[in-house]
């Protein structure tokens, strides 16, 4: 059993960091999402939760932990639910916890951290191992994400850090993932697209053909 898991674990580890990214959103139930969005063929899951108490929501981390062998999951925000999950890494904002300290906390977890300049990524690239830029579009599901910055600024970063992967977030759907894509993005976070879609397995599918079909043509 030891050896599964450690072969489970090693798996994991070399999954890339890119794809669709799907994350939680809190107009549909979290298990839901995710495992249609692990039959949809996302690449990475994030449980973005802001209401449960800390106790429920690591039982919850833990459940998704365990649906999520396939995929890399990641927990919004909260570094103490990610640890005791055992969720590949944690992904932290402007407002959160600052990356160095993070980073001395999960150890060789994945760290993904939101940037919205150039400036922002030279500060947290010591500590990154993979920047959230954005937001391209605007969002209307996470009030701190700034205004619109457009896909440039997906260029601007590659230029800067050719070798860490960019996942582009916001207000990303079917419509524009193409254009994320074709900027240079390794992956594509969605949250509306995916969590207000009737059929959430359907729209993932979706994202994950145009995604790649854009990656095969830039």
């Amino acid at each position: 059993e030891r050896a599964k898991d450690m072969l489970t674990a090693n798996l994991r580890a070399a999954m890339k960091i890119g794809g669709v990214y799907v994350l939680t959103d809190a107009r549909r139930d979290a298990e839901e999402t995710i495992g249609a969005a692990l039959e949809g063929g996302a690449r990475i899951v994030q449980l973005r939760e802001k209401t449960l108490p800390t106790p429920r929501l690591i039982e919850l981390a833990k459940r998704i932990r365990r649906m999520t062998q396939s995929a890399l999951f990641i927990v919004n925000d909260r570094v103490d639910v990610a640890l005791a999950s055992d969720a590949d890494g944690v992904h932290v904002g402007p407002d959160d916890m600052r990356p160095a300290d993070v980073r001395r906390l999960v150890g060789d977890k994945i760290v993904g951290v939101s940037v919205g300049t150039v400036e922002e990524g030279i500060a947290a690239a010591p500590y990154a191992s993979y920047f959230g830029v954005g937001a391209i579009y605007g969002t209307s599901t996470k009030a701190d994400a700034g205004d619109a910055v457009g896909t440039q600024r997906i260029r601007d970063v590659r230029t800067t850090f050719p070798a860490m992967p960019i996942i582009a977030i916001g207000g990303i759907g079917r419509g524009n993932i193409g254009e994320a894509a074709r900027a240079g993005a390794d992956g594509a976070a969605v949250v509306s697209a995916v969590a207000g879609a009737e059929d959430m397995r359907a729209a993932t599918a979706e994202l994950v053909r145009l995604w790649g079909a854009s990656v095969v043509s830039r």
